[in-house]
């Protein structure tokens, strides 16, 4: 016999002719006579039974109870709290005497293992690996944390080079946080102005203006459109603008007025233009070479900038077109202060002795030669000139002569005059007529250079650049030759005439003439106005460049600036060893990959 137990309060037990049976066990109170429940009490007692053919089903939905000789069969239902049975549901079949039961419950359990589903235990085992990744990377994230500083950012300033011949501007950058209160600054770009320097615009003030825009434009395109604002620029006048000063100075407010007003046009930190005194441009030009030969600071195998130890710093010697400075580090006590000048760079003070002569560049001073010579010449109107070659020829008016304040005009010329100038190839001659342009006498002051200007002896290693360096690397004598190698190569070249020189150097026509007198008036200012001698001509050295970088004032200006410029302290952060890090973003990854993976599984995992 079968019978199907279930809860009062849900379903009757049927037979299986779907009418009510009457099962074992007692009735319930006021439930139809014909019904009657199982209790668990009964079920008990009924899987208690010893009968040995007992045996489960697992027809789903049915409670089999053997009767007398016949089965029947019930619709599932759960026991009912109030008699004791517990909510899930019981399937029951007896065959003779012996029976199972097995639970029902809402989660899909196996009717023959008994276990949990492989879906549960794939998500749990999913949810437990991430949380291991996470806990995982987030200690290899807190382990070993330094603090670093990022990388200071950079700063750009740009220098005009207003010279008397011509103008260029200079592009440099240095890291903001600087070394010893100086920045380490290098050259990005030199840009040549084209055009004479802006001294010959006295007439013409507003082309002196034009002339920079080129190369405005270039150091726009370099610097970062976000940092234009903030670079600084300046424009330093030498020699050129000294001398139209002197000359003219409502000529020169004018020209620095237009140049000024261009500047201000573009996004930069525009600061002035400014003319440079001599002394400036001097120690200005001698900061460039020690800065560049790393004698003022060095990057040391400890990777910080440092001020090396047991090196001398350089001396400078520069020569333009229309002044020369001489600056060095003295052995002795300076005795006269106004060629005295004082700086403090990378943490180290600098007592220096600089000079600058006025008219003694390479220009002006060729300029007061030819006019020398025309005051002497008989008829006034011819011009032998010693210095340029035998054959050569030229015409020049009184009027360029003399429209220099360092050449004098005589009262009895001529503004319109026309002047021809032959040349004789003699060296001698044109030494001598050199010479005469300076006062070698000391007077008073026990040393001097040259017209009474105090200097003490020449002491270390020299930097020759500008003038000095063009002229003698023409003459490939920029490779520390001897003196006398280099007075018999000039006397050998200055005797040449005009038609072997085109024929030798048929590219460089323009200033082919003047190249003896160059060298002559060269020698005759580093012999006997600065006082080397043939012991201490090796100690000069003529170059151009230094570190890929121009030798000149505007680099030794820029360096003085950042003096002056904010230090920007570096931003510190906190970070990892680059393998600890790695580590991490590695477990992370992990993690979030198992995350995604029990989730899918859950969403999208049917179970049967």
């Amino acid at each position: 016999m079968s019978i199907m137990g279930s809860c009062p309060h849900t379903e009757p037990l049927l037979g299986s002719s779907g009418t009510p049976t009457t099962p074992m066990g007692g009735g319930v109170p006021g439930a139809p006579p014909a019904v009657k429940w199982l209790t668990r009490a009964a079920i008990s007692s009924w899987l208690s039974s010893p009968s040995p053919a007992a045996s489960r089903t697992s027809s789903p939905g049915q409670v089999l109870v053997p009767g007398q000789g016949e089965g029947r069969t019930g619709t599932r239902g759960s026991l009912c709290p109030r008699t004791g049975a517990p909510h899930s549901r019981y399937k029951l079949t007896q065959t003779d005497t012996r029976a199972s039961v097995a639970v029902l419950g809402a989660a899909p359990r196996s009717s023959v293992g008994g276990g949990m589903d492989y879906k549960p235990k794939a998500v749990a085992g999913l949810l437990a690996a991430t949380c291991v990744f996470s806990i995982i990377a987030l200690i290899l994230s807190v382990v070993d944390v330094k603090v670093v500083f990022l990388p200071p950012s950079i700063k750009y300033g740009l220098v005009f080079d207003a010279g008397s011949t011509h103008t260029a501007l200079y592009i440099y950058r240095w890291p903001a946080d600087k070394a010893n209160g100086t920045g380490i600054v290098s050259q990005v770009e030199a840009c040549t102005v084209s055009g004479p320097g802006i001294s010959s615009y006295a007439d013409n003030a507003t082309g002196a203006g034009a002339s920079l825009k080129p190369c405005l434009d270039k150091a726009m395109a370099i610097i970062p459109v976000e940092q234009q604002r903030e670079t600084p620029t300046y424009l330093g006048a030498t020699a050129g603008m000294r001398l139209l000063r002197e000359q003219n100075s409502t000529k020169a407010e004018q020209v620095f007025a237009e140049v000024s007003k261009a500047i201000a046009e573009y996004p930069v930190d525009f600061r002035g233009a400014q003319v440079l005194t001599g002394n400036e441009e001097g120690s200005f030009g001698w900061i460039t070479v020690n800065y560049l030969l790393e004698t003022l600071v060095k990057f040391s195998f400890a990777e910080k900038w440092e001020h090396p130890r047991d090196t001398e710093v350089l001396g400078a010697l520069d020569l333009g077109g229309a002044s020369t400075q001489i600056t060095f580090q003295p052995g002795v006590t300076i005795e006269d202060k106004n060629t005295s000048v004082f700086f403090r760079l990378y943490g180290t003070n600098y007592s220096l002795y600089t000079h600058s002569y006025l008219c003694y560049g390479q220009t002006q001073a060729l300029k007061m030669l030819l006019a020398a010579l025309h005051q002497g010449s008989l008829p006034a109107q011819q011009i032998s000139h010693p210095c340029y070659p035998k054959g050569y020829q030229e015409n020049i008016t009184t009027a360029d002569l003399y429209d220099s304040p360092c050449v004098h005009a005589p009262g009895t010329a001529s503004r319109a005059q026309t002047l021809t100038v032959t040349g004789t190839g003699d060296p001698a001659a044109c030494s001598a007529a050199i010479q005469r342009l300076f006062n070698f006498s000391c007077g008073a002051n026990t040393t001097c250079g040259f017209n009474g200007v105090y200097q003490p002896p020449v002491r270390g290693q020299f930097f020759a650049f500008a003038g000095f360096y063009h002229t003698f690397h023409f003459l490939n004598l920029t490779s520390q030759q001897s003196l006398n190698h280099v007075n018999s190569t000039v006397q050998t070249f200055c005797k040449k005439n005009w038609s072997e020189l085109v024929e030798t150097f048929p590219q460089k026509t323009e200033y082919l003439h003047k190249y003896c007198s160059m060298a002559i008036y060269s020698l005759t200012l580093l012999l006997d106005g600065y006082k080397f001698n043939e012991h201490t001509w090796s100690s000069i050295h003529f170059s151009q460049q230094a570190a890929n970088t121009d030798i000149g004032w505007t680099l030794g200006f820029m360096l003085n600036l950042t003096n002056m410029i904010p230090t920007e302290a570096l931003e510190p952060i906190k970070g990892n060893q680059p393998s600890l890090w790695a580590g991490a973003i590695s477990f992370i990854v992990l993690a979030i990959v198992a995350g995604l993976v029990a989730i899918f599984l859950q969403c999208f995992w049917k179970t049967k």
